[in-house]
């Protein structure tokens, strides 16, 4: 007779959604709580370096476009969070966890926007790359977190083109305007490879969930693509993508491209990044500052509760 385990996994290999209430094994669950409150993490920080910004837009188009994106990011964090919750996370627990930087988030958050053409840059590299691992996500194996991608990905998907767009304009327009945009694709470039993880052969999770069909494709499968796909992009509106060793390989099909600094990525996941520290201290910030909208909030539902009953 099967076990749990062996019935659980022959519904993840007929591709049968795992639900909230469904058998699963603890290290599933602790795997997708892991993964579904960082990612939730990364939309939540995320709107810190383009927030940055939204008061110094070169015009009001560009400023509703950015307030609308940032908006979607806190959007997409919540219907994350909501998820997790299904798997038994508490929402303040998952909070403290990053404002106390026991948890980690997308290490790309953790670079500076010194320049308009950093936001354009992180839209289209960032927000690329990360169209990449979540299109994969809308057919993973826990149905809450599917179906949560869906919606993100169609809003991501806008989030990309707007930050096409803009490095395209700039690219077009004056000899300055033009540097500045190339000034952006050099120090988001390599960032934004880092941002598929590390290399197959040091992720210690991928094996796992690859098998679980959290992950449908590796770190490096998924980096490759975003290369391939990105590198016609840059060259469309004439910008060169900063790596000398970057070439077509006729034969595989795909493009060569140098080696990343793994030393530079694991410095910055372990909290030595240029703003890890400022941007900790200002999700610190909003947090004890909303203290009096989040007891409102209670002190409201428990007063509606009271009437009801």
């Amino acid at each position: 007779m099967k076990n749990h385990e062996e019935k659980f996994q022959e519904k993840i290999d007929a591709e049968i959604k795992i639900e909230a209430k469904d058998w699963m094994p603890e290290k599933y669950r602790k795997t997708l709580i892991r993964q579904i409150s960082q990612h939730a993490h990364s939309e939540i920080v995320g709107m810190l370096p383009e927030g940055n910004w939204i008061t110094r837009a070169p015009n009001l188009r560009r400023k509703i476009a950015l307030l609308a994106k940032v908006q979607d990011e806190a959007g997409h964090g919540l219907y994350l969070y909501s998820a997790a919750e299904t798997l038994g996370a508490e929402r303040d627990q998952m909070f403290k966890d990053l404002n106390s930087g026991k948890a980690k988030y997308s290490s790309i958050f953790n670079y500076p926007t010194m320049t308009w053409a950093d936001i354009g840059a992180i839209g289209w590299l960032v927000d690329g790359a990360a169209i990449m691992n979540q299109v994969m996500l809308t057919r993973t194996s826990y149905g809450p977190y599917a179906r949560a991608m869906v919606k993100i990905c169609k809003e991501e998907s806008f989030h990309q083109r707007q930050g096409y767009e803009i490095m395209m304009t700039l690219a077009q327009g004056t000899p300055e305007q033009k540097e500045m945009a190339q000034d952006a694709l050099n120090r988001w470039w390599w960032p934004s490879l880092m941002m598929f993880g590390p290399s197959d052969k040091e992720s210690t999770h991928s094996a796992q969930s690859m098998k679980w069909k959290i992950k449908r494709k590796s770190n490096d499968e998924l980096r490759q693509h975003f290369v391939d796909v990105t590198i016609p992009q840059a060259e469309y509106i004439d910008l060169k993508i900063p790596d000398e060793n970057l070439k077509w390989n006729e034969e595989q099909g795909h493009y060569d491209f140098g080696d990343i600094d793994w030393e530079e990525f694991w410095n910055v996941v372990k909290g030595n990044g240029p703003c890890n520290k400022a941007r900790l201290k200002a999700r610190n910030k909003a947090y004890d500052e909303g203290k009096w909208v989040r007891d409102a909030a209670m002190a409201y539902a428990d007063k509606q509760l009271a009437v009801s009953s």
